[in-house]
């Protein structure tokens, strides 16, 4: 028998995110996550390094990699959408539950509980912190996003950028990795190649 499970997964590379807006350079759902991936290991050291913290930086990087792998069936729900009323976004997090429920159906047996524990971390353990460095680590990426789209002239992200720019102000007035990334890493994301490299050499 032959599982379709990471075949689903090699699918993100086909779902566009920002769907509702006009891009300068699209975004799939398998760049966000690896970037997800990235931001959340950067403030999960962060706090281990800096905060004398012990989190667990491999399951949170994991985590984050298959953070938005329900869209694989749902597609992208634009934020706006998502949350603008609670009826929606409850009725959102059920079909995303279910969607990862679909996915996990498509795994062996002898797979099952350990992709499970990625999915739904909650049911096996409390990684309720390295959670909201996930969450922070998504936004990270959306602002990025967005700042490069205004770099290029896009002013259809103007609202996204200064909405989603609050968002992190806020979650870094809780979460001080946060503010340690924006203070020690953020600016670098407006260089060039050439002005990066230099400061590399």
């Amino acid at each position: 028998m032959s599982y379709a499970f990471f075949a689903l997964l090699s699918r993100m590379k086909f779902i566009n995110r920002w769907a509702l807006m006009r891009n300068a350079r699209e975004e799939n759902l398998s760049e966000h996550c690896l970037e997800v991936g990235i931001l959340t290991h950067a403030l999960c050291l962060i706090g281990n390094k800096r905060e004398h913290k012990h989190l667990s930086v491999e399951k949170a990087v994991l985590r984050a990699l298959y953070h938005d792998a329900a869209e694989i069936l749902t597609g992208d729900m634009p934020t706006p959408v998502k949350y603008r009323k609670e009826e929606l976004k409850t009725a959102y997090k059920k079909v995303e539950k279910e969607a990862e429920e679909r996915l996990l159906s498509t795994l062996p047996p002898y797979l099952t509980e350990e992709i499970r524990g990625v999915f739904f971390p909650e049911e096996y353990e409390t990684l309720a912190y390295e959670n909201q460095l996930i969450k922070a680590a998504d936004k990270l990426s959306a602002w990025i996003k967005c700042e490069e789209e205004l770099r290029a002239g896009n002013r259809e992200f103007e609202t996204a950028a200064l909405s989603t720019r609050q968002k992190i102000e806020e979650m870094a007035e809780n979460l001080p990795e946060v503010r340690i990334f924006l203070d020690d890493f953020y600016a670098a994301y407006g260089k060039t190649l050439d002005q990066l490299t230099e400061e590399a050499d």
